[in-house]
């Protein structure tokens, strides 16, 4: 393989017409340009300069190769922009996965003012269950993700960053005997039929995990991986349901929403990134978006007495 500095030597000497003008303009002795030129040629098995009068000239072999070092020349100040540009934060891309209910509250905000920060950075966004993008970032595969953070969310070579807690509240039909409490005890569900709002996973976990706590385990009657429908259940008279906040944004006119207590389940919603994706400006500000967006939907907004 031909070195790349020794064609940028021969380029210098082909560019100034002598091996002592080269030699001042890379600042190397003419003994040492010669001895670079030398070994090209030798690299090259062809003669790359010839003698005229004081001065040299190149070789058809020597005059094809300084055409190409000029090419790798502005191949590598490309390179060197285009990198410039990347850390400024000004080019790039970032692989982005998030789930359903964090879709319209933190991504969409956090992504609109990444757009107006960093206009050239593209994004891949996709949407995924709560479950998967964390699996995502685990292995690498994408820069960032907003997660539910389940048990057992540790590894190596991301961070978790929080953005919210996220509690769930009790959703009953409307005319049910606890819709006039303005707080309910957790254990006052024990002996409902449940519509199930959550799969397996980082979201059922707090339900389950709080209602062991209460002293009994819900009783689905109903599954409904989706919080509209599962309002439309519960809106029919068909069980009660336990919904975190941010999946009540959007409320079904035939239910009540009423906080819980003795425990409160909660869940919580981080941003999971990769520990290199972190030395990107638009990750980092990415990341100061979603921060922002969660402080807007502040938890001490809870659904109360309708």
């Amino acid at each position: 393989m031909l070195d790349v500095r020794r064609l940028q030597v021969l380029r210098a000497v082909v560019t100034s017409g002598t091996v002592t003008a080269a030699a001042a303009h890379l600042g190397y002795t003419p003994s040492a340009v010669s001895q670079q030129v030398a070994a090209l040629e030798k690299q090259a098995g062809t003669a790359l300069l010839e003698r005229v009068g004081r001065g040299v000239r190149p070789t058809a072999a020597g005059l094809l190769l300084t055409e190409h070092a000029a090419l790798i020349s502005s191949a590598v100040a490309q390179a060197e922009t285009a990198l410039a540009d990347l850390r400024a934060g000004r080019t790039g891309r970032l692989a982005v996965r998030y789930f359903a209910t964090a879709g319209s509250t933190l991504v969409a905000p956090a992504l609109a003012r990444l757009r107006a920060e960093h206009p050239g950075v593209r994004v891949d966004l996709q949407l995924t269950d709560p479950e998967d993008p964390f699996q995502e970032v685990a292995r690498g595969l994408v820069d960032l993700a907003v997660v539910v953070q389940g048990r057992d969310r540790v590894g190596d070579g991301f961070r978790l960053v929080h953005l919210l807690d996220d509690p769930y509240a009790a959703v009953l039909p409307v005319g049910h005997p606890l819709a006039g409490e303005e707080t309910i005890d957790l254990s006052a569900l024990s002996g409902e039929q449940w519509v199930g709002s959550e799969p397996p996973g980082p979201c059922l976990e707090p339900v389950i995990d709080s209602c062991a706590a209460a002293g009994f385990s819900p009783d689905f009657v109903i599954q409904s991986e989706d919080y509209a429908t599962a309002q439309g259940f519960v809106a029919a008279g068909l069980g009660v349901g336990l919904m975190p906040r941010l999946g009540l944004r959007n409320r079904h006119p035939g239910v009540v929403v009423r906080p819980v207590r003795n425990p409160e389940p909660v869940r919580v919603i981080s941003a999971a990134a990769r520990e290199i994706a972190f030395q990107q400006p638009a990750l980092r500000g990415l990341l100061d978006a979603l921060r922002d967006a969660a402080t807007d939907a502040d938890p001490s907004d809870r659904p109360g007495a309708d």
